[in-house]
This record gives structure tokens, C-alpha cells and sequence, in this order.
């Protein structure tokens, strides 16, 4: 409220005699018309006394005039502060009188100007223009760079940048618009446009009287505060600060008024007590032990929008600007360890976790094989397009399939490359020559190393043979394969020909004869030489596990454990309503319900328990629920049957679109 005591003088002001009493009058609230609504209009008959040759004439009109000046004046506005990452909204009129025009984000800033003698003959087009320019141009370091909307009573400004044909005015006044980023709309001039600021604001200043010093209103100018009027008073309650927190529980935390006493002393040089009674370390804040406290401060420097997550050492160091307390370097790096959003997206930067686990030695040849496929390669002329590598685990021997990613299941080689991997049949068939059938672990190469190198050997071959020869690659395949198996071999310390047949086929025919074994003779030789590949296999895992286990670290899972699960990115597949590169890179949190063996753990989600996951075959496979509808996609050749899949554990909006044969 305004102390009445204070505008007195104002409320007193006599009736102006001649035009230097005007002006005098007309010059004080002049100086704060940023606060009065409609200043202009409302001090037009005032203003024209102020004219040349003007006959000084005191009539109801002027006398109106007056009285609402100084009713303004002595009424107590509720100032506002703009946000400049928030959008403006421009409501603009104009009339014979004057140009108004108001700026509304949460409130309002009014503006008037009164019209010169040569605006007064713009036409009305002219003048609704005239008014969108002056709002442009005193609020230019508000809207300049920001979105805004403009709302004018004259329905013909929304086409004012599709017009045709503009006059000189229009032209000049349309390139200073186009400064700017806004659209034009129309409203009703009756529309009330202008909302109660307190309903929207949460916070206010309170109210300017009349006898304020000078340098204080220099001070509201230099920040732009705009003005709201006609507002009814209110009451609101302020929360104090952080800093008003620390400050308060200094006076009752232990460790805090064990410091204290220190200072008194002299014993803790680093510390300071300020005219407050606050204590500082350095030029940090000391905060108490008080677990909201700190809870909200690391909250903030962790999980706001404008920190986004950032590691402990980034963290630890934006906060020891400002705060102190002891441990709060291990506070940090506990909080960042256990945030859930860093667990799921954060790449790890430490070693891997889990020592090598070395495959058992099969004992015979050809006792256990593993198998993949080189894919991509380019179309030869017999339409081969891939190469499937089927390699013994104990000789090393491999075979080079040359094949095509488009087989049927006419034949073995098809029923491999066309997924038989999942089918019913392959299991049977397995499952009735007692074979056993075991898959490697998804984007997971490691869990195959044999057969990766062997892949990466042949694509090396391959380029050599593309590069020297200049022929199609299945056209090499032999000469690769053969290359491959006759090559000498580190960790059997011999060929895998060697191994498999007993001796290497020679490269230079420079041999006179051979030797000739045959019967018990041949078969006590092969468990002989088998003995000795077996036992440098086992020196060379020794050794391999040596050196791989340098760049791991040990990590040992127990019971009720949570354990995240690492999954790679499927194509159209959504994580968290997030598919891409973007999708989490962990999932879960799993808690672990039992430990079998040394190998397997038995894992479920917090509220149910789920499959069971081996350490041979972590692969996490999105399983479909329901098909909720289908569409069908036309190509240039041909028409592809698609249907829209909701999976498992995932609601409708995550659903994907997936061939109809897939």
C-alpha cells in the first residue's frame, strides 16, 4: 500500500493557471510514464495547450485529464520482470488519439505514443502498422531474437507479408518487421487481452510511491522493469533460501560449532568466521551435517537439466567452488555411482569386468566345430553373396562355404543360412543324433573368438587375392582355404593338416619319398601327435587367459545381488519409448535369486521372477505379445505385408513395425 502521507502533495496539486504550470506538471509525470497506462492519450488535452499559438482554455475535459494523472500517479503499480527465454506476446491498436500497445509474458507492460501532426493523416492501415512498428521498436532488446505474437484489431495486417502492392511507408516498415521473428494475428478489438499478473507471477516487488529518489528510479529503468496496474493487493509467503538453510543449521551442527571454537583458538587456519557468525572454508560454505541438505545440493548439481547427469570428478569440482563439508569428495562419488538414468546410458570407461573362462579341449577331431558367417561381400557371377566358415576346434582345420543369404531350406547349407538356428527341426534333428547345439552370445564376437580370427584371417586373404589376382573372391576361396590349413599354426606348434592327416602337404617338390605308416602304427601315431596338440592347447589358454585377464577385472555376483543387463541396439525395437542411439544401454536393475553353478544365475526383475540367464548366452531377445494391426507397403517391385507388433514387457506406444514372414 502506498503511505498516503507521502503523495499528499500530489493529491494536493492545485489547478495549473497558465501553460508553465502545465509544463511543469506534464514534466514530473512525464518522467514516469513507463508506469502510467495510455500516458499519451490520457495527457493529450493537457499536451495540446503545449502547442504554439495555442489559447490557453481550462475546460471538464482538461480538468478529467488532470485528476486521472494524478490518480495514477499516487496508485501503487506491481512491477514484473521479463524472462527472456520465454515468448512475448504484442497486442497493438491505434487510433486518431494515439498508438497503443501492450507486451504480455505473465502480465503486461503498457506503451502509448501520442500521434504527431503529419501521423494523424496516415490512413487506418497506416496507423494499425505505425502501432506493430512502435511496439517493435521500444521493446526492441526484448523481442529481437525472441518468438513473439502479435495480435492487432485489423484483420488486414495478417497479409501484410503477402500483399502485392505496398506504398513507400509500408515498404520500409515491412524490412524493419522482417527483423524479426513473429506472426500477425487478428483479434476482436473487444477481446480482453490483458490477465491478472499476480495470478500467473510468484513473486513481486513491492509498490513504487511517488517520493522515491532519483537514483533508485535510475536503477529500475537501467533493469526495465515494466509496470502492471490496476491489481488488487496480495500476500505471499517467500521460502527462504539454500544459503539461508546452511546458515541456519550451522548454529546447531556439532562438527560446525567444533570449528567454531577452533577459530577461537587460532587451531584451524583455513576456517573463518564472518560479522554474521557464519563459518567458511576459505572462501567455500561450510554445511552441515544434515542429510536434506546435502541431498538437495548434490541433487542439483547432478540431476537438473542444466547439469545433466555429469561423473563424480566433474561434479566434485563444480561444487567445491561454493561448498565444504567433510567427505564430500566420497558423498559425490556415492551419489553418482548409485543414480539409476547414469547406470542405464553411461559408457563405461573402467576395466572390463570378468576374468577369460578358456573353453574345454575337445578330445578328437571334429568332436566339437563352430561355425559362422562372413556376410556382405559382393555378388559374384554365380550369386554368391556370403561365405559360411566351419572350423574344428582342436585342429584348427576350417572349411570356406561359398553360399548366398537367399537359400530356401532345400538342403543343409540353406537350412543354416536361412535361420534354422531357432527352428523346430534343426533342434530335433540334433536332439536325435545327440548332438548338442550351442548358440554364442549376440554382438558378442568374444564368446567365438575362434571363429572371428578365422573370419578376419579369410576377409584379409580375400583383399590380397582381390587386389593381386583381380578375380571374383569365390574364385579364391580354395586357394584361401587351402593357404589357411597348410600354414603353421602357434598354439599347436604345427599345421592344422598336420595335425589332422599327419603331415603337411609340401609347397616345394623337392622330396625323394615319405614315410609310410599304416595300420595300429597309424592310429598310435594320430593319439600321439593328439596328445601333444591337447597339451599345447592348453598352454597356449594358460598363457592367452595370462595376458587377457591383465586388462579385466575379477567381479563375483551373489545372491539378492542387482545386477544391469548390457543390450545392444535393435533395429526398430524401443527401450524406454527411445529406439537408436539414443536407447539405453543397460536394462533392469535384475535381482539375482539364485546361484546354481559357477557359471549361471538365476535373475528377475524387482517385482517377478523371469528366464534364466547363463554366462554362455546372455542375449536379452524381445519377444512378441500381440499383433495389433497390419498394414501392407508397396515398393517398385513388389508389395510387402507389414504388421504392427506390441512386445513383451512394452506398452502400445512402443509397438513396431515388422515384416509379416519375420
Amino acid at each position: 500500500m502506498v503511505d498516503p502521507s507521502k503523495v499528499s502533495s500530489i493529491m494536493d496539486w492545485k489547478i495549473p493557471k497558465n501553460v508553465k504550470e502545465v509544463r511543469g506538471f506534464l514534466g514530473l509525470t512525464g518522467y514516469y510514464r513507463r508506469f502510467i497506462e495510455g500516458f499519451s492519450i490520457v495527457a493529450k488535452p493537457m499536451t495540446s495547450l503545449l502547442e504554439k499559438n495555442a489559447e490557453y482554455i481550462w475546460n471538464k475535459v482538461r480538468q478529467a485529464s488532470f485528476d486521472e494523472l494524478k490518480k495514477r500517479l499516487t496508485t501503487a503499480p506491481v512491477l514484473t520482470l521479463p524472462d527472456q527465454t520465454k515468448s512475448f506476446t504484442v497486442y497493438c491498436y491505434a487510433s486518431k488519439e494515439g498508438l497503443g500497445c501492450v507486451l504480455m509474458q505473465e502480465g503486461k507492460v503498457i506503451a502509448s505514443h501520442q500521434l504527431g501532426k503529419h501521423e494523424v493523416n496516415y490512413p487506418t492501415h497506416d496507423l494499425e502498422l505505425a502501432a506493430v512498428v512502435h511496439a517493435l521498436k521500444i521493446w526492441k532488446h526484448y523481442l529481437f531474437g525472441t518468438r513473439c505474437e502479435i495480435y492487432t484489431d485489423h484483420k488486414s495486417l495478417k497479409y501484410i507479408f503477402t500483399q502485392n502492392e505496398l506504398n513507400m511507408r509500408q515498404r520500409r516498415w515491412l524490412e524493419l518487421i522482417k527483423d524479426y521473428d513473429l506472426e500477425i494475428h487478428y483479434h476482436l478489438g473487444k477481446a480482453n487481452v490483458v490477465a491478472d499478473a499476480l495470478s500467473r507471477k510468484s513473486y513481486v516487488i513491492m509498490a513504487i510511491s511517488f517520493q522515491m529518489p532519483p537514483e533508485l528510479c535510475e536503477e529500475f529503468e537501467s533493469i526495465s522493469l515494466g509496470s502492471v496496474h490496476h491489481t488488487t493487493t496480495t500476500t505471499f509467503e517467500a521460502e527462504p533460501t539454500l544459503e539461508q538453510e546452511i546458515k541456519k543449521h550451522q548454529k546447531t551442527d556439532e562438527e560446525i560449532q567444533e570449528v567454531r571454537e577452533q577459530i577461537k583458538v587460532g587451531k584451524a587456519p583455513h576456517f573463518r568466521e564472518d560479522e554474521q557468525g557464519t563459518i567458511w572454508y576459505k572462501n567455500r560454505l561450510c554445511v552441515p551435517n544434515v542429510d536434506s541438505i546435502r541431498k538437495l545440493i548434490l541433487s542439483e548439481a547432478h540431476d537438473t537439466a542444466y547439469s545433466i547427469h555429469p561423473g563424480s570428478t566433474k561434479m566434485y569440482y563444480d561444487l567445491k567452488e561454493r561448498f565444504w563439508w567433510y567427505g564430500m569428495k566420497r558423498a559425490v562419488a556415492e551419489y553418482v555411482a548409485i543414480c539409476d538414468t547414469c547406470q542405464r546410458v553411461k559408457a563405461k570407461y573402467q576395466r572390463p569386468a570378468g576374468l577369460l573362462q578358456p573353453l574345454k579341449i575337445p578330445k578328437w577331431k571334429w568332436e566339437e566345430i563352430s561355425m559362422d558367417f562372413i556376410v556382405g561381400l559382393p555378388r559374384t557371377q554365380k550369386g554368391y553373396n556370403s561365405i559360411w566358415v566351419v572350423v574344428d576346434r582342436l585342429t584348427k582345420v576350417a572349411h570356406f562355404i561359398p553360399v548366398n543369404t537367399t537359400y530356401s531350406g532345400a538342403s543343409l547349407a540353406e537350412l543354416y543360412i536361412s535361420r534354422i538356428f531357432t527352428s523346430r527341426f534343426w533342434e530335433q534333428l540334433h536332439d536325435s543324433l545327440d548332438t548338442k547345439l550351442r548358440f554364442s552370445t549376440a554382438y558378442h564376437p568374444q564368446t567365438d573368438g575362434q571363429t572371428e580370427w578365422i573370419n578376419q584371417i579369410l576377409e584379409d586373404m580375400l583383399r590380397a587375392c582381390a587386389i593381386q589376382y583381380g578375380t571374383s573372391w569365390d574364385k579364391s576361396l580354395p586357394y584361401a582355404e587351402f593357404s589357411y590349413n597348410n600354414g603353421y599354426q602357434a598354439s599347436m606348434k604345427k599345421s592344422p593338416f598336420e595335425v589332422l592327416y599327419g603331415r603337411r602337404t609340401p609347397l616345394f617338390w623337392n622330396q625323394t619319398g615319405g614315410k609310410q605308416v599304416f595300420g595300429p602304427d597309424l592310429i598310435k601315431d594320430a593319439e600321439q601327435r593328439i596328445k601333444i596338440v591337447r597339451e599345447n592347447l592348453r598352454v597356449a589358454q594358460s598363457r592367452q587367459k595370462s595376458y587377457a585377464d591383465v586388462r579385466c577385472r575379477d567381479l563375483t555376483f551373489k545372491v539378492d545381488d542387482f545386477v544391469y543387463l548390457k543390450v545392444s541396439p535393435m533395429r526398430e525395437i524401443r527401450r524406454f519409448n527411445v529406439k537408436g542411439k539414443l536407447a539405453p544401454r543397460y536394462i533392469g536393475p535384475f535381482k539375482i535369486l539364485e546361484r546354481k553353478v559357477e557359471k549361471v544365475l538365476e535373475s528377475a526383475r524387482r517385482t517377478s521372477a523371469t528366464g534364466r540367464f547363463g554366462c554362455e548366452d546372455l542375449t536379452y531377445t524381445e519377444h512378441p505379445m500381440k499383433i495389433l494391426e497390419t498394414s501392407e507397403r508397396v515398393t517398385r517391385n513388389k508389395r510387402i505385408k507389414m504388421c504392427r507388433v506390441q512386445w513383451k514387457h512394452h506398452t502400445e506406444d512402443e509397438a513396431t513395425w515388422e515384416r509379416e514372414e519375420e
